[in-house]
């Protein structure tokens, strides 16, 4: 029965990978020729969205593979060492998700709450120097990937390419990756959410622009929404398959059924990257008419002088 399930789950998780790179890379290909080819003004936040659509490309490069292996009923053909490169891909893809879409929001938050503040400051100055920071951190913090064996010979010479696998001594590099997969969902998570409560109190307490507060709360609403959505299922089904695991030793069906459904929250964490172009044009109003006028036939000089003075609008 645990056979029968988990190859339903492979299934299922290579249809769903498929649907997203077939909906998810035109939309980052584009993204990412608005941002190098039509943009002509780069506040912090496009910055921010602009490393964001890099990691989504690198994701893509990695799914194929993943698709391969659910197709061959989970079996990876690759060989060990690009499984840890693969898996390496797929962990800083999630990483770099998750911090870009924090900053987006925090950039956010202090444009409206703090002005005048020297973050905010630092933020409009030197976006891509932070940005450089995030990439470095996260190549770094998930090296450890890089350096365990992550390939797992199962029933019938069939072998696993996972990060995620009830091994009997848990390597230290694991324990890091475990660590991280769920901490770097619960802090910004919180982030998130202090963002959102901070820009709706700031709303009440000051007469502001009410377009620009507006771009604001959508912009945090959008990415908090998106984030929860492809996030949180897989972290909290794989702390639930983790507690099983540890306090009710006994119930293997339930366990089995945890894992699969974990297996398939996985698939929602690779969705954020098909989603992401959702979230460039909700959160940018300059990305948002940058690529409206970019696919009209013809400008009219009114189109053109609003197209211009979006990109002098804080956004």
């Amino acid at each position: 029965n645990y056979i029968l399930t988990s190859e339903v789950g492979s299934v299922f998780v290579m249809i769903f990978l498929m649907v997203e790179t077939l909906v998810g890379l035109p939309g980052s290909i584009v993204a990412l020729w608005i941002f190098c080819c039509r943009m002509k003004s780069w506040k912090s936040h496009v910055t921010f969205l602009f490393n964001l659509c890099l990691a989504d490309l690198l994701l893509f490069l990695s799914v194929p593979f993943r698709i391969d292996t659910h197709w061959r009923g989970d079996d990876w053909i690759f060989g060990p060492v690009w499984c840890r490169i693969n898996q390496y891909m797929l962990s800083v893809n999630r990483s770099a998700s998750i911090s870009f879409m924090t900053a987006v929001a925090l950039d956010r938050y202090f444009k409206v709450v703090y002005p005048h503040h020297s973050v905010s400051r630092l933020l409009s100055r030197h976006a891509h120097k932070f940005a450089a920071l995030i990439w470095l951190i996260v190549v770094l913090y998930r090296l450890p990937l890089l350096t365990t064996n992550l390939l797992h010979k199962e029933h019938k010479e069939k072998k696993i390419c996972r990060s995620f696998h009830s091994y009997k001594v848990i390597p230290l590099a694991i324990k890091v990756h475990y660590a991280s997969y769920i901490l770097e969902f619960f802090l910004p998570f919180f982030l998130l959410l202090f963002c959102s409560i901070g820009i709706a109190c700031q709303v009440r307490k000051l007469r502001m622009d009410k377009e620009k507060v507006q771009r604001a709360i959508r912009a945090v609403m959008v990415i908090t929404t998106v984030f929860t959505f492809c996030f949180m299922p897989g972290v909290f089904s794989g702390l639930v398959g983790l507690y099983i695991k540890m306090y009710h030793k006994e119930a293997c069906e339930s366990y089995s059924i945890c894992i699969n459904v974990f297996m398939v929250c996985i698939g929602l964490t690779y969705l954020n990257s098909a989603l992401d172009p959702v979230v460039y044009v909700f959160t940018s109003s300059v990305f948002h008419h940058t690529l409206k006028n970019s696919f009209r036939c013809k400008k009219t000089p009114e189109q053109q002088m609003r197209l211009k003075n979006s990109h002098n609008i804080i956004s």
